[in-house]
């Protein structure tokens, strides 16, 4: 049988990142993606110009009838917007025992903010204890830490750890921002940590990774992948999305969510 996922998120109209980028990322591993929309956003890469939340009860029915119809077997959120989601979200989920993986997204790669400041602590009080992993960026992580600016692996390390502690959870941190030719990302639980590296891929500036990379690992839970293979295949894909992006022109790029097989 065909597995299921579910992801709430933000819609992007550019199609690079939220449901958008989540629906492909499941189709690319062969798994059916459902989706309860939070946001619609009106986005292209490098710049967010409208956010229009949707009500909560409407978040909360979407996910409802996911859940009631089909054999969901993995889930994720996105862009959440605001505390009142949030809180519908945790509401939706109360009963659920479903693997859940969170992208906490507070803040757009062009800087614009996605997460109403109120909103951190229902994050962190509320959606973050439920999660399965969270997949934190380093801006995200340094927010969620709250020890001063994360700036290289042995500090990941010691946020991640401190962070899986307190949310009771596994902990991607998530190193492509560092300085340096690799890539470094790292996997904690407890104090359990796996380290993924992949080269850093220059030249290319878009949008959606995150997104993308917590869909690849959602779509491998889907499919009875356990946590450290499934962040192994999704780091693997990510890589290639980025090395293979579209590109229009010298600032116009967006992820391809159907890379072919890298050999490099």
């Amino acid at each position: 049988m065909t597995p299921v996922a579910l992801t709430i998120a933000g819609s992007d109209n550019s199609a690079g990142a939220g449901i958008q980028a989540d629906l492909k990322t499941f189709s690319h591993f062969g798994v059916y993606g459902l989706t309860a929309v939070t946001c619609v956003v009106a986005e292209v890469p490098g710049r967010v110009t409208a956010i229009q939340s949707i009500e909560t009860r409407i978040v909360a029915e979407q996910i409802a009838l996911s859940l009631e119809h089909f054999p969901v077997t993995a889930l994720k959120t996105g862009m959440l917007f605001s505390t009142e989601i949030i809180e519908a979200v945790v509401a939706a989920l109360q009963s659920s025992s479903i693997p859940l993986v969170v992208d906490p997204v507070m803040v757009a790669t062009s800087g614009d903010t996605l997460l109403q400041a109120s909103a951190v602590e229902a994050y962190r009080t509320k959606l973050l204890p439920r999660a399965t992993l969270i997949t934190p960026n380093l801006d995200e992580a340094t927010v969620l830490w709250g020890q001063g600016k994360i700036t290289s692996v042995n500090q990941m390390e010691l946020a991640g750890k401190a962070l899986s502690a307190e949310f009771g959870t596994a902990i991607l941190m998530k190193g492509g921002h560092l300085p340096g030719g690799s890539a470094v990302d790292l996997l904690i639980s407890g104090n359990e940590v796996w380290r993924y590296e992949a080269p850093f891929v220059e030249g290319v500036t878009t949008h959606g990774t995150g997104c993308t990379y917590s869909a690849a690992i959602t779509a491998q839970l889907a499919l009875g992948q356990e946590l450290p293979q499934a962040v192994e295949v999704a780091k693997s894909y990510i890589t290639s999305a980025i090395r293979q992006s579209f590109r229009w022109n010298s600032t116009l790029m967006a992820l391809n969510h159907f890379p072919q097989r890298d050999e490099s």
